[in-house]
């Protein structure tokens, strides 16, 4: 009677059916000496000996620590499913299951006695359960300070040696804390919008390059990287990070939309400009997650193939942004997580994502020889992870969500030269120089792994004095950080002297930060306590800047009769829509003037559009 054949094995028996008798007899050597030639009793003698309890416990302690995690893996992972990438994640290297061929040959392990073509048999599973402690969790990997350098390591050919060495160097890590940083370049950019002065693509929506140098010139600190001065097209340049985001960023959180070439607030971008920075990020950033305005993908230039057939083959942006996020959810606030064990982090816990559904459009150089379909070409590391670090530096850390730490992209990873096409390129992506990143505490609120925004203290560090003439001295050299934030209030008056400005401390508080965050700083910086008339003269700028209060936009209408004016003011169906300015002017709050242009109209009058 011919043996049954299972295309779905579910069950140990299952699986052994399915096998050949050479292959059975590698297994069934496991357990037992002396072995019969029938394939029926070949299939019993490892049925016997997996069903006994007693029996499979002894066949468990002698499997080794690596090998007991891959069942463990296995029996409380996802559908009784093995996940040989996952599991090489998170333990570093893969189990020991020896050789298995169809026809004979090769040396199985014990573990392949309980995972059968990467599968647990469900019967099985029911039987190890209650012995089988869970394994351990997979968390993220976390350091509380940076280390100042990185290090790089490539290959080079020593013609005295006449082989290949391994040489290293270390290399400066840029350290970037966006959180305060984010909230002013929202307001920077939302005015600069407003002044008609950035321009985009009709077609792309994206920023033009004179814009972005526009952009580039009001950043807190300015973008990630330099300027691109030189237009040599082998010379690696990372160019508009920050710059290029933010429009697209305030375009997709619908606060800026186009006219033609040129960008424009809308009625919430209008009101963003008096609301809190804050706020304002969070619900840009919960929208960025959804937005199809832009694939980060684009962004890694070399990759080709992302029109035409190859765009429809691209997976959906918001499917892949979701495991990144949560990815997240699972890092630790305020702790500095390196790149690759936040990437390994993903691939291990499960939280991975498709970017392409056929990888063989996608090519670098040449769609035949640089296509990313060949085996090992289109990995996790060229896809999944360009992906990642698009998202993260030029959209998270733009946004104020993550800080981060990063080098020049040129030579910062060395992952890509395998690929055909790669031998001229120092880097795959302007963003290959992200090394570790940070969840501050507005990403942190914005990610929901906090109740509510706290900002960030400032550091106890004594490097200034505050003088009672309101000069402020650096007694030991600032950080760029302290330096980008001082100026803003203050003008410099030499090297290590800055004097308080009433029109640049105004011009904070209309930006959205309180008197409290500057008074503070100065407090937190100080050596010793500020004079006393400088706090009562911080405090005069305060109350005035809280005498007045935008509470939204309104329609200014002329009236030629003055006497009309009063009596469009005084009329009882208007006196409520509108109020009288000067002789000759009304002033009708902008969501009363419906009602306003209604009631008018009942009196015998119209006001002609504008």
């Amino acid at each position: 009677m011919p043996s049954r054949y299972h295309q779905n094995p579910e069950t140990l028996m299952d699986f052994l059916t399915n096998y050949t008798v050479p292959l059975l007899k590698k297994l069934a050597a496991l357990v037992k000496t002396g072995l019969p030639t029938r394939k029926a009793d070949l299939i019993r003698v490892i049925q016997t000996a997996m069903s006994d309890t007693q029996k499979l416990q002894k066949l468990w302690a002698k499997l080794d620590t690596l090998q007991q995690a891959a069942i463990k893996e296995a029996l409380y992972g996802e559908s009784l499913t093995f996940d040989a990438d996952g599991f090489r994640a998170k333990y570093g290297k893969d189990p020991g299951f020896g050789v298995l061929r169809e026809y004979g040959g090769g040396n199985p392990s014990l573990l392949s006695l309980f995972i059968h073509h990467n599968h647990l048999p469900r019967d099985l599973a029911q039987r190890l359960r209650p012995f089988v402690p869970k394994p351990k969790d997979t968390q993220v990997q976390s350091i509380g300070e940076l280390p100042q350098t990185a290090t790089l390591s490539w290959e080079e050919y020593d013609y005295r040696r006449g082989d290949r060495k391994t040489v290293t160097q270390e290399v400066s890590l840029i350290v970037a804390e966006t959180e305060r940083a984010a909230q002013q370049d929202l307001y920077a950019i939302l005015r600069l919008i407003s002044t008609g002065k950035v321009r985009v693509s009709e077609k792309t929506q994206r920023v033009t390059k004179a814009s972005a140098k526009t952009i580039t010139d009001v950043l807190a600190g300015g973008d990630f990287y330099p300027p691109v001065e030189s237009d040599d097209p082998w010379e690696t340049q990372p160019g508009a990070m920050k710059a290029f985001g933010w429009p697209l960023i305030l375009q997709s959180a619908r606060l800026a939309s186009s006219s033609g070439s040129k960008l424009q607030l809308t009625a919430a971008g209008k009101k963003a400009l008096t609301g809190q920075a804050d706020q304002t990020l969070r619900t840009a950033w919960t929208r960025w997650l959804k937005t199809t305005l832009l694939d980060e993908l684009n962004r890694v230039n070399v990759i080709k193939g992302q029109t035409g057939k190859g765009k429809r083959q691209l997976t959906a942006v918001s499917k892949r942004r979701e495991p990144i996020v949560q990815a997240l959810q699972q890092c630790p606030p305020h702790q500095w997580v390196a790149f690759s064990d936040f990437s390994r982090f993903m691939r291990a816990a499960g939280f991975r994502f498709t970017v392409s559904r056929d990888p063989w459009t996608l090519y670098i150089e040449d769609a035949n020889y640089g296509s990313l379909g060949y085996d090992g070409f289109g990995g996790w590391n060229i896809l999944q992870e360009r992906y990642m670090l698009a998202f993260l530096f030029e959209y998270a850390a733009t946004m104020g969500i993550i800080d981060v730490a990063y080098i020049h992209p040129s030579g910062a990873r060395q992952d890509h030269h395998e690929l055909w096409g790669t031998d001229d390129l120092d880097c795959l992506s302007r963003y290959d120089g992200l090394v570790y990143f940070r969840i501050n505490a507005l990403g942190a609120w914005c990610l929901g792994l906090a109740d509510a925004y706290v900002p960030k203290a400032f550091e106890q560090q004594p490097v200034l004095k505050v003088l009672a003439n309101q000069d402020i001295v650096a007694v030991k050299p600032l950080s760029a950080a302290d330096s980008l934030f001082i100026e803003q209030f203050t003008t410099r008056t030499s090297d290590d002297v800055f004097k308080l400005e009433a029109k640049k401390l105004l011009q904070m508080l209309e930006d959205g930060h309180a008197m409290k965050e500057i008074i503070g700083f100065l407090k937190a910086k100080s050596d010793g306590e500020i004079c006393e008339n400088v706090v009562v003269f911080l405090r005069d700028i305060e109350r005035r800047a809280s005498q007045l209060k935008a509470v939204g936009n309104a329609l200014l209408i002329e009236v030629k009769e003055p006497s009309l004016a009063t009596q469009f003011a005084h009329e009882r169906s208007l006196q409520s829509l509108c109020i009288l300015a000067g002789e000759n002017y009304l002033v009708v709050p902008a969501d009363k003037e419906k009602a306003f242009r209604r009631a008018l109209r009942q009196l015998g009058y119209a006001l002609p559009a504008a």
